[in-house]
């Protein structure tokens, strides 16, 4: 269904990855408001073990762009399995990504994510891309991955609330929500924060209109059946539950953090 978000909704169809599979569609788009077609070029860098719903959460909002570009980019385009075991196939390697763009977002993960903060070429190409990117975004720990890159000294961020406190070794200011703006970066909290993040950046690519018609044909409209999604709502077992459980791996993301080299 994403793929047909803007057919259904402004009669025409958006272009998601490359038009890889995409059903050809034909429709008179003359009476479409030339400010609701774009041609933005879009990038989700992945890499192994991330973390998949951090990726298709935006990736469902941005693909209702019309006119737009989405991409799916790794080291190559081999497959690229998620912490959960979800396969995905890239569309672009770091070779073949466009040079520019509009918008470059990097989701998380737990060691998938620490890994590439070790990796070079990853991080080279983070900062290549996120040096000229109009928008430079993540969700959940990727925003680690921008600070490991250079791209947050002195941006307001956010990432999971179990690694938020870590941003500020690379120059970061540490923020709470579930996407925090400053000036042209835009971070994610944990995860489903992910959905939040992608409606408001189409809202911002486009008008206001045009995300609530993408939200309302999505039906993202969340009724947890429990309330323990933040750490002020959890209550204090669930809280040393997850505090316990993680406690290595805060430490090996501090160490992680800490042993890349100034950019």
């Amino acid at each position: 269904m994403a793929g047909l978000i803007a057919f259904a909704l402004f009669g025409s169809a958006a272009r998601a990855a490359d038009g890889a599979n995409q059903q050809a569609l034909t429709h008179d788009t003359s009476a479409t408001a030339a400010s609701r077609i774009g041609r933005e070029q879009i990038a989700f860098l992945i890499y192994p073990s991330f973390t998949a719903l951090d990726m298709v959460g935006p990736h469902y909002m941005f693909t209702s762009l019309m006119g737009a570009t989405t991409h799916i980019v790794a080291k190559s385009t081999a497959p690229v399995t998620s912490d959960t075991g979800l396969v995905i196939i890239p569309t672009k390697s770091f070779d073949d990504c466009p040079r520019d763009l509009d918008v470059i977002c990097v989701p998380g993960g737990t060691s998938g994510t620490l890994s590439a903060i070790r990796d070079e070429a990853t991080l080279r190409f983070l900062a290549d891309r996120g040096s000229r990117a109009r928008y430079v975004t993540s969700v959940c720990t990727g925003s680690l991955l921008l600070g490991a890159a250079g791209l947050l000294d002195g941006y307001k961020a956010t990432s999971h609330w179990l690694t938020r406190d870590l941003l500020h070794i690379f120059g970061a200011i540490p923020a709470e929500g579930r996407v925090v703006r400053d000036r042209n970066r835009i971070t994610g909290g944990g995860v489903t924060a992910g959905l939040d993040f992608g409606l408001s950046l189409v809202g911002d690519l486009r008008d206001r209109q045009y995300a609530e018609a993408v939200q309302l044909l999505a039906e993202y409209a969340p009724e947890p059946p429990y309330q323990s999604g933040t750490p002020a709502l959890a209550s204090t077992k669930t809280r040393k539950l997850m505090n316990d459980m993680f406690v290595d791996f805060i430490k090996q993301a501090e160490a992680a953090c800490r042993a890349v080299p100034i950019r």
